[in-house]
């Protein structure tokens, strides 16, 4: 069985109760679901959440050591975050793939959201269509 280890960063614990005019009201535990369900046979779906900067570069650690391709939606350090951004960039020197998705779309948002450091390292980017853009991801990353 392959694994996906898909990330999610700071304040997304809180999806379902935060700003659903902008994300939804759907929370972790739907993502979940959807991504459990969408995934292909023999695909594990490890999701994770967390506000801390430290530990989110570790899972991408893990994923380099355990060769798991990432879906990681950086959320706020998606702006400022060069620590992020290079732990992500030792994924994709490791040959292995990392799509950086949003469920907004940044670019229609405040103007500091508009730039990502980690996209010119990510494999690819989506962005803008809810949890569709997970749902995406994950068939990439898993396609034969």
């Amino acid at each position: 069985m392959s694994t996906v280890l898909v990330l999610n960063g700071p304040n997304l614990g809180r999806l379902g109760s935060r700003e659903p005019d902008v994300y939804g009201s759907a929370n972790l535990d739907d993502l979940r679901a959807l991504l459990v369900a969408s995934a292909r046979a023999g695909v594990n779906i490890d999701l994770r959440q967390t506000d801390d900067e430290a530990e989110l570069i570790h899972w991408l650690y893990e994923a380099v050591d355990e060769r798991m391709p990432v879906i990681l939606n950086p959320a706020a350090f998606t702006h400022y975050s060069y620590a992020l951004r290079d732990a992500a960039a030792l994924v994709t020197k490791a040959g292995l793939l990392l799509i950086e998705v949003h469920i907004s779309n940044p670019h229609a948002r405040e103007t500091f959201r508009h730039t990502s450091v980690v996209s010119a390292i990510a494999t690819g980017v989506i962005a803008g269509l809810g949890f569709d853009s997970y749902r995406l991801a994950l068939d990439f990353v898993t396609a034969p």
